[in-house]
């Protein structure tokens, strides 16, 4: 199926409130680097500071954030995680195609434009240092961008370059439903790693 009914446009409602800091895998509050955050500091916040802090585990999408705040409080990091992921896929299908189009391509030529979470996610993943790679996989992005309708998305921790550009060839040619599903699941993994990595910080 081609990219035919997808509207991929979103609109970003708020700017992100959070920064990443060179010496540390997580979040920091941009402005206050020495406030840490748990779990227990997350369940207590007042609403609108709880979609402030975490709005950057989303990308550019507070509006799931926002609709958990009052599941809390939360037993572990992998149920507020999970209480997301519930809302985002009993989103509407519009919703959800903002989400993913919300997500940067992997090798983005403008670096400095993406937040600061996707900047350290891709550098980590090596994925800005071999220009031949770097073509190589914004040649797949393009060639996926034109068959879904929207950009790849994998949760890029723990894998190398060559991993990634093999996971794109093999999602490739695969049916622009199932990649809607699995472009959630993987939303949901990089979800999970931001949480865990802001409050190991």
């Amino acid at each position: 199926m081609g990219a035919q009914g997808c509207h991929c446009r979103y609109r970003v409602v708020e700017k992100t409130q959070l920064s990443i800091s060179p010496s540390l895998p997580g979040f920091i509050v941009k402005g206050k680097p020495n406030m840490s955050v748990t779990l227990e500091t997350l369940n207590h916040m007042p609403e609108a500071q709880f979609v402030s802090q975490l709005e950057g585990l989303y990308e550019h999408s507070p509006w799931i954030v926002r609709a958990i705040a009052e599941q809390r409080p939360f037993a572990s990091t992998d149920a507020l995680i999970d209480a997301a992921q519930a809302h985002v896929h009993q989103a509407g299908v519009q919703a959800q195609l903002e989400l993913i189009c919300a997500h940067p391509e992997l090798g983005d030529r403008q670096l400095a434009r993406l937040t600061p979470a996707s900047q350290a996610e891709q550098r980590g993943a090596g994925l800005t240092e071999d220009k031949a790679r770097v073509e190589r996989l914004r040649s797949l992005n393009e060639a996926y961008r034109q068959r879904h309708g929207f950009p790849f998305v994998v949760a890029v921790a723990g894998l190398t370059p060559e991993t990634i550009i093999a996971i794109l060839e093999k999602r490739l040619p695969r049916e622009r439903d199932t990649e809607i599903t699995e472009s959630l699941v993987q939303i949901g993994h990089i979800a999970r790693h931001r949480l865990t990595s802001m409050l190991e910080a």
